[in-house]
């Protein structure tokens, strides 16, 4: 009988061993919380979204282009603004959207942040509309992206001629208002990641 006994607790131990031997021991504190890390990273996300926004916004230049006219037709004013053009209209709704919802997560971070171990659930949500967000933010950064280079190169083959040789001061804006939406489009791939990060921790708790 003590024979008997004694066999499933040495079964056990042998099996618990086995386990540990093979790399899947689980720890039985909480999971990492790492939505402090997530909250600054929202609210730099918030801070070059607003950025880029601004300056998307004020890019405006008035010029005076010749014409080869006669006076009182030699010249004629011209005007470059950001809402000429649907792709950088499509990058100002992509950053009000993206102003919009890092505000709306970082309270969200804010609440995760005193709990000790956070729904999966929530870690799932947030992973999934981050990577959407990257999806607008990065097809609307590309897009504007390429009509500005077009205006500072232009192309010959279609005789499309460039205009930030006239519009300097408007084609600064948008460059420097794509450049720091491309920084934002980034900085929600790291936020894909660290919720994928933080959801595979948690497989292990």
């Amino acid at each position: 009988m003590a024979s008997m006994e004694t066999e499933p607790t040495t079964t056990a131990t042998e099996s618990s061993k086995t386990v540990q031997e093979a790399g899947y021991t689980r720890s039985t504190g909480p999971p990492p919380n790492y939505f402090r890390v997530d909250f600054l990273l929202r609210l730099l996300l918030l801070a070059s979204a607003v950025s880029a926004l601004v300056v998307l916004v004020t890019g405006k230049q008035t010029k005076r282009i010749a014409t080869g006219q006669p006076a009182p037709f030699a010249f004629v004013e011209r005007d470059a603004k950001f809402n000429y053009s649907p792709a950088f209209i499509y990058l100002l709704v992509a950053l009000a959207v993206t102003c919009l919802y890092s505000i709306i997560t970082m309270l969200s971070s804010c609440v995760f942040m005193s709990k000790p171990a956070p729904a999966a659930k929530a870690l799932f949500c947030l992973l999934v509309l981050d990577t959407l967000m990257v999806g607008i933010m990065a097809s609307a950064t590309g897009t504007a992206g390429g009509i500005a280079y077009l205006g500072l190169k232009g192309n010959s083959h279609t005789n499309w001629n460039k205009i930030c040789n006239n519009y300097d001061k408007f084609c600064q804006h948008i460059g420097s208002s794509t450049a720091v939406s491309l920084f934002a489009s980034i900085i929600l791939v790291v936020l894909v990641l660290l919720s994928a990060y933080s959801l595979s921790k948690r497989s292990y708790h």
